[in-house]
């Protein structure tokens, strides 16, 4: 008989079989219910283990879900300008975006600074969240000029932006300036991607540039701190 605490018990078991393969990246756990069932505990014992492993980034829990094996941070490389399909596109998960806004708006000074636009001309102003698999990882807002864009729609912004403005409206996109900034999240944020209100979250303000020079976004995006990583390789000059 182990003298281990059962709630550890059930943990090493969950554990063993994510590690041997039968629980892979991204799938669900059993739920408590069934857990409770399996195991032959109370709902507290089962929690207890499940804590445990979210304790050791083994598991994560999504509220009103249920909990899941954690998967592999996302790598965003700095210096390289791809989308977010195009950062997943080695990995075997399912990625959709959930637009929350789509509106045609008057740019305010601020703004149309930062898309070389005249005061009070007409851009585009579309918040959404993007997720992989089950589970919220960003939260963007971007603005674009809507003389350059006449025809985006919803469904655009519900696949990819890059993919619309370099194969459907022909633009080569030559470069993006990016800024990042440690922030509390805003409570927007905090229940578009469930994060935890006393935890520091990143923000990256950037804009767009089309190889003419013009600017063709300007967006803020919020991140998961446990889901992303922020790598640049820095060369010395010789």
């Amino acid at each position: 008989m182990s003298s281990k605490p059962m709630y550890r018990q059930i943990a090493d078991t969950l554990r063993e079989r994510i590690q041997c393969g039968e629980l892979k990246p991204g799938d669900a756990l059993p739920t408590e219910s069934e857990l409770q069932a399996q195991f032959n505990v109370s709902r507290v014992t089962v929690r207890q283990a499940l804590k445990q492993l979210t304790a050791e980034s083994i598991i994560e829990s999504i509220q009103g879900s249920g909990s899941y094996v954690k998967e592999e941070r996302v790598n965003y490389d700095i210096y390289r300008l791809t989308s977010f399909y195009e950062k997943l596109a080695d990995r075997n998960v399912a990625t959709h975006s959930d637009v929350k806004v789509f509106e045609v708006i008057k740019a305010e000074p601020w703004l149309a600074e930062k898309l070389q636009l005249a005061a009070e001309e007409k851009v585009w102003h579309i918040k959404r969240v993007r997720f992989i698999n089950h589970k919220p990882v960003n939260l963007e807002e971007t603005w674009m000029p809507l003389a350059m864009f006449a025809d985006l729609t919803w469904e655009v912004m519900e696949n990819s932006k890059y993919h619309y403005i370099e194969q459907i409206k022909k633009m080569v996109i030559d470069r993006s300036e990016q800024e990042l900034v440690p922030a509390m999240p805003s409570e927007e944020a905090i229940a578009a991607l469930s994060i935890d209100a006393q935890k520091p979250i990143l923000e990256k303000i950037s804009r767009g540039f089309l190889k003419d020079g013009r600017v063709f976004e300007y967006s803020r995006n919020v991140f998961r701190s446990d889901d992303y990583k922020f790598t640049l390789v820095a060369q010395r000059g010789r």
